[in-house]
C-alpha cells in the first residue's frame, strides 16, 4: 500500500496528523480537583484585594541554543551556529510571578537546596508591594520547598504556602514564564557566556514587566480542569 492511500484511508476515517501531547500519568484527579477549589477560594481573595498571590517555580538555562522554527528560504536548511557549551554551562534559575500585579523576578545562586529557596522567599517577601494584602504563594511538591527550614522561613516571613498537586505543571503559569523567556532569549541563539545569558534573562523580565496588563494575559493561569482530560488519570 503508498503512503498517499494510506493517509487517504486514515482521513476517511477522520484522523489527522498531530503532535502529541505528554500526560503525566502519576497524577492525582482527586488532588487536582481539591487544589482547584483552594485556588478559586484564593482568587475570589485576590480580586477583593486581601491576598497578593504568588506562582513560584525553578528552571535551568543552558547556554547553547534551543532548536526551534523561524523563516527561511523553501528547500534550504537553516543553521545556526553554537560553541559547544558544556552541559555544566547553564544558569539555575529561580523564578516567581506575581500574580495580582503582574510583575516577574528571577534570582540565581547556584544550587536549588532548603538553604537557597529560604533566601529566595526572603526576596520576594521584599519585592513584594503587600498593602496590607496576605502574601500566599503557590509552588509544587520539590524536596526542599518542603523543607523545615523553608517552611519555617516562610511562617516567619508571614507567607502562607499552597503546594500544587503533584504532577500538575500545568497548573503552575510560571512554565509559561520558562517557556517565554526561551523563546526570546535562547531559542535559535548561543550566548557567548554565562554573563551574557544572565544579562538576557534579567533584561527579558524588565522588559515584560513594564506591561503588567501583558504579563497577566500571557501567564493566566488555569482556572477550570478539563473533564476529558483527568478522566486520563483515573485508574481502570
Amino acid at each position: 500500500m503508498s503512503r498517499s492511500t494510506l493517509q487517504k484511508m486514515l482521513r476517511k476515517a477522520k484522523l489527522s496528523w498531530k503532535k502529541c501531547k505528554k500526560f503525566l500519568d502519576k497524577r492525582n484527579p482527586q488532588k487536582r480537583a481539591a487544589f482547584m477549589e483552594q485556588f478559586l477560594g484564593v482568587y475570589d481573595q485576590v480580586v477583593n484585594q486581601e491576598v497578593v498571590l504568588i506562582y513560584i517555580d525553578e528552571a535551568h538555562f543552558h547556554r547553547d541554543l534551543e532548536v526551534g522554527y523561524s523563516w527561511g528560504p523553501i528547500g534550504e536548511r537553516i543553521w545556526r551556529k553554537s560553541d559547544c557549551p558544556r552541559l555544566s554551562e547553564r544558569i539555575n534559575w529561580y523564578g516567581a510571578y506575581n500574580f495580582s500585579d503582574g510583575e516577574c523576578v528571577l534570582w540565581a545562586d547556584g544550587a536549588y537546596n532548603k538553604e537557597n529557596t529560604a533566601e529566595f522567599l526572603q526576596r520576594v517577601a521584599e519585592w513584594v508591594p503587600t498593602n496590607g494584602r496576605r502574601v500566599v504563594v503557590i509552588w509544587d511538591g520539590a524536596p526542599w520547598h518542603k523543607a523545615k527550614l523553608v517552611q519555617q522561613a516562610a511562617t516567619d516571613l508571614g507567607i502562607e504556602l499552597l503546594p500544587l498537586s503533584g504532577y500538575s505543571p500545568d497548573l503552575n503559569p510560571l512554565e509559561g514564564l520558562w517557556k517565554w523567556l526561551r523563546k526570546e532569549v535562547t531559542q535559535l541563539f548561543c550566548h557567548p557566556n554565562l554573563k551574557a545569558l544572565f544579562d538576557a534573562c534579567q533584561a527579558f523580565v524588565e522588559t515584560i514587566n513594564k506591561n503588567p496588563l501583558q504579563v497577566i494575559n500571557r501567564l493566566w493561569p488555569k482556572f477550570e480542569l478539563d473533564p476529558e482530560e483527568e478522566k486520563l488519570g483515573f485508574s481502570t
